[in-house]
């Protein structure tokens, strides 16, 4: 437990980012004004009003998966709203925030991305070779029919 902690059941981690010289992470645990983690009741009531919010963003984002739109991003707003008040969501989210900056880290590597290029080249020319070879045999006629007949 560190001495700088904010109020009880709160608990700050010391992690890495602490030890490498960049800023330190926020520690774990409720984000709620202290006049609201001061009565326990009210706590409890914020708690799950922050739990109801963060569960209608994340059935939100659910619900878009398969449709047109920001899925994931809504998902990850749902997370952020019970990351004010849960710990396993502050977990979850910096565990994904660490993950998506290292996929970052690798897809920056020359070499990486040397063969992410080559390979949609590689793509583009399949494609491309399959277009000629149906414009050759088919000429630029429609393999379906458009009108009354």
């Amino acid at each position: 437990m560190n001495t700088g902690s904010d109020g009880p059941g709160e608990v700050a981690v010391a992690g890495p980012a602490e030890t490498d010289g960049e800023r330190p992470e926020r520690g774990l645990g409720s984000r709620a004004p202290e006049f609201i983690k001061a009565r326990r009741v009210l706590h409890l009531s914020w708690q799950v009003g922050v739990f109801v919010v963060g569960l209608a963003v994340v059935g939100v984002g659910v619900v878009l998966l398969p449709l047109p739109g920001p899925g994931w991003v809504v998902i990850f707003a749902g997370m952020a709203i019970w990351a004010t008040e849960f710990v396993w969501a502050q977990l979850v989210l910096r565990w994904t925030k660490r993950k998506v900056t290292e996929a970052a880290q690798r897809a920056l590597d020359p070499r990486v991305r040397r063969r992410n290029i080559a390979l949609t080249v590689t793509g583009l020319v399949i494609v491309a070779v399959l277009g000629g070879i149906y414009v050759w045999k088919f000429g630029l006629a429609m393999p379906w029919r458009i009108g009354g007949r």
